[in-house]
């Protein structure tokens, strides 16, 4: 079984930062990816970012230059280090942990607000 923790959001003013982490636990062999997926209200999930665990990333453009994913393979646990944040940025952010055909696990999510 595997299991996801975030930790991390909160209320921030436009233009500031926050770290979100997200830990994961259970049976997690072998070649994987870990993302941050958002859903503001009204609207669908959407990546936001991802890695693998090659260090392969992918961002999306809406946060290029501002949002940085990175993971730490020993504690398999990975991050999502957001800076010049925006009141568009406000959802709530979910983890992932995608292991190919073994499965996608989600975390619980963690509501970021961004304030104007």
């Amino acid at each position: 079984q595997v299991q996801l923790v975030e930790s991390g959001g909160g209320l921030v003013q436009a233009g500031g930062s926050l770290r979100l982490s997200c830990a994961a636990s259970g049976s997690i062999f072998g070649f994987n990816t870990m993302g941050w997926y958002r859903q503001a209200p009204g609207k669908q999930r959407e990546l936001v970012a991802r890695i693998n665990s090659r260090g392969n990333t992918v961002h999306a453009d809406s946060v290029k230059g501002r949002f940085t994913i990175s993971r730490d393979n020993a504690k398999n646990t990975v991050y999502l280090q957001m800076n010049s944040l925006k009141p568009e940025d406000t959802a709530v952010y979910y983890c992932n942990l995608d292991v190919g055909g073994l499965g996608s696990f989600w975390g619980q999510g963690t509501q970021v607000t961004v304030s104007s």
